[in-house]
């Protein structure tokens, strides 16, 4: 894609001119790739709704993706507001994680999508549902996420979750990943709403909190 559609649908590119936005991703790649090991799974989970977390979801993935080494899996686990296959302009016919997760006939293939981006592909929500809970702590999602580590030695998962407050999604998502991002919008979330919401998850995989200005 030309940098015009990168930026029309808000993900990061590689540019000869240095840019504030991408330079910070970077560094947020880098931090994250000396905290673990592997084919690590981060679950990047917003304060509240509006703080940006599928921003920052989609382009740690797009950081991770510029190293031609390595490969990036993006699953939109936001089931109530999906949103990372509306605004990366895919047509996601095939269904998405819902999809997988309901028919046991199904398979993963069938639900990863290539993004335009090379080295980046998503796993759409799909059909939006009011909870994800009981979905989170099944055994296929288990299941999928297992397979696809050992299948993709080389790929990073991420996990964009629903906001920490007001329902226990992003808390259960956290028992399937190595690290957690916290993600606050600056100026939108207050001190106590960050601590309250970072309290949810195990400070052994607790990486930081994201401050985002942006989307």
């Amino acid at each position: 894609m030309s940098p015009a559609q990168l930026e029309d649908r808000a993900i990061i590119y590689r540019s000869e001119t240095a840019r504030r936005e991408v330079d910070a991703f970077r560094h947020l790649r880098t931090q994250l790739l000396s905290v673990t090991e592997g084919n690590f799974i981060t679950l990047v989970a917003p304060v509240s709704r509006g703080s940006g977390g599928s921003f920052v979801a989609r382009n740690l993935a797009a950081a991770v993706a510029f190293d031609e080494t390595k490969s990036a899996l993006l699953v939109d686990c936001d089931l109530r507001h999906p949103s990372q296959a509306q605004t990366m302009k895919l047509a996601a016919n095939d269904g998405g994680l819902i999809d997988y997760l309901e028919d046991h006939e199904s398979n993963a293939d069938s639900v990863l999508y290539d993004t335009g981006v090379p080295r980046l592909r998503l796993i759409p929500a799909g059909k939006s549902r009011e909870t994800g809970a009981e979905y989170f702590s099944s055994f296929r999602m288990r299941l999928l996420l297992d397979s696809l580590r050992s299948r993709y030695p080389n790929c990073h998962i991420f996990l964009d979750a629903p906001p920490v407050r007001g329902a226990p999604d992003a808390r259960i998502l956290a028992d399937l990943a190595d690290v957690v991002v916290l993600v606050a919008g600056y100026g939108r979330d207050t001190a106590a709403a960050i601590a309250q919401a970072g309290a949810n998850f195990d400070p052994a995989k607790f990486a930081g909190v994201v401050f985002n200005e942006g989307v």
